[in-house]
């Protein structure tokens, strides 16, 4: 006797998923205005997230050759080489939260910030490769800047701040024409606005009005990454080594512009927002077309089984093309490195400490942005675990906690720039089930 396939379950999850994710992704669309606190994302399109996830983060940011993670295939976007790899279903989600110190001289300010961070879901195709789709942010604008000056007794304090960001959409396809080469790509939808405004204030005199400057780009358009990834055995099969390159060539979106110019009453109290009085302008530009950077990643992993990897990225991002805002320093090269990996103490042993995941890396980035003509430096230590939940469905289901830590410093207080240290913190839910299987009864 047959039992009927588990096919119309897996579909019903699979609806509930998807539920699920739209509403946790309208939630991040609608609700959230930012989650940067950077005075360097008012450049560009703002701090780019990168596609990376809790488990990648922790060991540097090391992905572009990375396919398995304790002898289970990973959902790594940033390779879409590495989709061939599935042999279950695999579910993504998350959450990011992010505290910042901002230094000048010898003022410090802080801040902290959540938000939901990702939803993926990876599908394997059997000998047809894999495939993936999801939703995650792609870059944030938040910073905050006050410049005062007097002339004779009138003082008037000018405020620079944005807020906003972008999220991109995506669907991936990876599949191996011969073995040991897997090659792969996701089409992308990046959407969203970015908020700049400009304040000018008189708080010495309540009879000249203030203005307003509101600035909103809206973004839309559509990328195309690649990777691929070439895996060999190593040690009579007991080590694997895995090469890997991903990149992207010149995308272009589209960004339309709208401006408005109010002029409001100063209000006596300093907590109360102020009401426009009337309009000054309205500018609505033509949309032009913007040039994401080129990328070039190259990179490895060396791998045993279920008890260790190591790894490093080097990284390039030409942001030379990018059209910036008129008036705004041009943008460069981005150049950097990451190295990471993890180890399992004993993946057959009893006491649970010993089967956690545990992650090391660290990072560097040259950045493609430069204030007070010195070029921004990033970099971080990062550091994570990977928790393993109890098997379940017969031992056809693995789902594991994935938390990263990524303890960073950027820019400096040479020169009169902006020191930023950051700690952010990722927190990703990860289920690997065998959905469309078909069981028997004898």
């Amino acid at each position: 006797m047959r039992e009927k396939s588990n096919f119309l379950s897996a579909k019903r999850t699979l609806k509930l998923i998807l539920g699920t994710g739209l509403v946790l992704s309208s939630i991040q669309v609608s609700a959230q205005t930012t989650t940067s606190h950077s005075p360097y994302s008012q450049f560009g399109l703002g701090q780019i997230r990168e596609d990376l996830l809790p488990q990648t983060r922790a060991m540097g940011g090391i992905s572009t050759a990375v396919r398995y993670q304790s002898g289970l295939p990973i959902l790594n976007i940033a390779n879409p080489a590495s989709y061939s790899a599935f042999n279950r279903t695999i579910l993504e989600a998350g959450l990011y939260g992010n505290m910042t110190q901002l230094a000048k001289g010898n003022a410090t300010s802080q801040t902290a910030d959540f938000a939901f961070s990702h939803f993926a879901i990876g599908i394997p195709l059997a000998k047809a490769g894999g495939m993936a789709f999801g939703l995650m942010p792609y870059s944030d604008l938040g910073y905050n800047d006050t410049q005062s000056s007097q002339v004779g007794s009138l003082l008037s304090v000018k405020t620079l701040s944005g807020q906003g960001g972008t999220n991109k959409a995506f669907l991936g396809y990876g599949v191996t024409p011969f073995k040991g080469f897997s090659i792969g790509a996701n089409v992308g939808f990046i959407f969203g606005e970015l908020k700049d405004i400009t304040a000018i204030s008189f708080p010495n005199d309540y009879t000249i009005l203030n203005s307003n400057a509101d600035e909103k780009r809206l973004i839309r358009g559509v990328s195309l990454d690649y990777g691929a990834q070439y895996s060999k055995a190593l040690a009579n099969n007991t080590m694997n080594l895995t090469l890997g390159y991903s990149g992207s060539l010149n995308n272009k979106i589209k960004s339309t512009t709208t401006e408005i110019i109010t002029r409001s009453q100063p209000s006596l109290d300093p907590d109360a927002p102020t009401v426009p009085l009337d309009t000054v302008a309205f500018l609505q530009r033509d949309p032009r077309k913007i040039n994401l950077p080129l990328k070039h990643n190259v990179g490895f992993t060396l791998s045993k089984g279920y008890n260790w990897m190591i790894g490093a990225d080097f990284k390039y991002a030409d942001w030379t093309n990018f059209q910036t805002r008129v008036g705004e320093p041009k943008l460069g090269k981005n150049l950097g490195f990451a190295v990471g990996g993890q180890f399992k103490p004993d993946p057959t042993s009893v006491n649970y400490w010993n089967i956690v995941d545990y992650r090391l890396g660290f990072r560097y980035n040259k950045s493609h942005i430069s204030y007070n003509n010195d070029r921004i430096n990033d970099m971080a230590i990062t550091a994570g675990f990977g928790f393993p939940l109890p098997e379940t469905n017969f031992g056809r289901t693995f789902s594991k906690i994935n938390i990263s830590a990524e303890i960073g410093q950027q820019g400096s207080l040479k020169n009169n720039l902006i020191r930023e240290r950051y700690i952010n913190i990722n927190l990703g839910f990860t289920i690997n089930d065998a959905w469309f299987l078909r069981r028997s009864l004898d």
